[in-house]
């Protein structure tokens, strides 16, 4: 389909927390929203350069409300905080953003609460979040989340005895099991949401090929991967695609009266790296209810935190 931000639909009144906005896809994100009117909360690990973002909005748009809050979502006790300063507002939340990560660390990091840190980073900070804000969420009509997953999604299996890579740590199939992760927490949030009537509809997302920080500064890895990499990036970069249009498809997901809970947005062209938006092939795992079911009551044990 042809579509572009001059179609999304006026967000005057509408309030939105996009995570990982101070750069890439979360930033063009929250420009694109505050230009369509929305008050926008950069949820953000930097305070400095949260607040760099925020300038560069008003820039942009000097009538932009938009502001920052704390967020590390490899902490949950940031996580946590974060949602309680939300929740203290008692405003009610259109849309949530689940869009901030970190792609294929060179090698395995743990958190300070014994996490993996891409797994945590990219999907589970983003579940407890979306769960401590879901009092909010059913308080706005129409309400969405999106969660910002990616092609690597495709490139994993899913070994519940091994969620953590402890076993085995490779970089880039760690951030995939990160992203199927999260491709199984849309489908389940949408199916969970429509079975208790949250009146939330869940989606998600993923940008193709694109030109972010995550592209330049990776895929890292080590040995001959990051060898590789280094003697690849200079030819592949100028063929990934700019971030604005990189981040239709969340901005789709997101706002388009068309869009539909439990779909999965993305570029339809070769191998969905980039082209026209439509909807994207969910890979076959992502739609296993009984691995779904599985992960949200193995996420709701590790976080401690309950829909």
């Amino acid at each position: 389909m042809s579509w572009t931000t001059a179609e999304i639909p006026p967000q005057t009144g509408r309030l939105a927390v996009v995570t990982g906005a101070n750069s890439g896809l979360g930033h063009e994100t929250a420009l694109a929203l505050a230009t369509a009117g929305a008050e926008v909360v950069l949820a953000v690990r930097n305070a400095i350069r949260g607040a760099e973002a925020v300038a560069r909005i008003r820039a942009a748009q000097p009538q932009a409300l938009v502001r920052c809050v704390p967020l590390d979502l490899a902490d949950l006790a940031s996580v946590r905080t974060c949602a309680e300063t939300l929740c203290a507002e008692q405003r009610a939340l259109d849309l949530l953003i689940n869009n901030a990560g970190v792609m294929a660390l060179p090698t395995r990091q743990v958190t300070v609460d014994g996490f993996e840190r891409q797994f945590v980073t990219n999907y589970l900070g983003h579940f407890a979040l979306t769960a401590q804000l879901l009092p909010l969420l059913q308080r706005a009509p129409g309400a969405r989340v999106v969660n910002v997953s990616s092609l690597a999604a495709h490139l994993t299996t899913l070994d519940f005895s091994d969620l953590q890579s402890e076993r085995a740590y490779v970089p880039f199939r760690t951030y995939g099991l990160s992203k199927l992760a999260q491709l199984l927490f849309t489908l389940e949030l949408q199916r969970r949401s429509a079975a208790a009537g949250w009146g939330v509809m869940s989606v998600a997302a993923h940008p193709g090929f694109a030109g972010t920080a995550l592209i330049g500064n990776g895929p890292a890895s080590s040995g001959w991967r990051a060898t590789a990499w280094r003697w690849l990036q200079p030819i592949l970069l100028p063929f990934s695609r700019p971030v604005a249009p990189a981040a239709l498809p969340t901005l789709f997901a997101a706002t388009a009266p068309e869009a539909q809970g439990g779909l999965f947005y993305g570029p339809t062209g070769w191998r969905e790296l980039m082209g026209p938006l439509g909807v994207a092939q969910l890979p076959p795992l992502a739609q296993d209810g009984a691995a779904a079911a599985q992960l949200w009551e193995l996420s709701e044990q590790l976080t401690g935190v309950h829909f």
